[in-house]
């Protein structure tokens, strides 16, 4: 009479473990380092609010000068940093430096820097 195999022999059981184990050894350090990649992310974030900031101002003020506010004159390291005076709710913890329009905002806390374009009205 033939005989029924039922359930996994021990080398089977075995090879699934050792199988497991090296996937998890080559995947967990790419999920390790989450933390500093979240960092440039939100800097990259700062960054681009920041060029959006200047570039919304620039075009209202292109139309109507009143309603807006006047950024420093262009090409000097003041027109970096009244772009982050005039942003409103501006996250703390960002420095911005540069000449306008090359401006950096750098993340204290991580030391982590992103680049942004900003638009200043002379």
């Amino acid at each position: 009479m033939k005989q029924v195999q039922r359930g996994f022999t021990l080398i089977e059981l075995v090879m699934v473990i050792v199988i497991l184990g090296v996937l998890a050894a080559v995947a967990i350090p790419r999920f390790v380092d989450l933390r500093g990649d979240a960092a440039a992310a939100a800097t990259q974030g700062v960054a681009g609010a920041l060029s959006s900031a200047s570039a919304i101002n620039f075009g209202a003020r292109s139309i109507n000068a009143a309603n807006t506010a006047t950024f420093a004159v262009a090409a000097t390291a003041a027109g970096c940093t009244a772009v982050r005076d005039n942003m409103q709710d501006m996250p703390a913890g960002y420095t911005v430096t540069g000449t306008a329009p090359a401006c950096e905002v750098q993340n204290t806390a991580t030391g982590r820097t992103a680049t942004f374009r900003a638009l200043v009205i002379p």
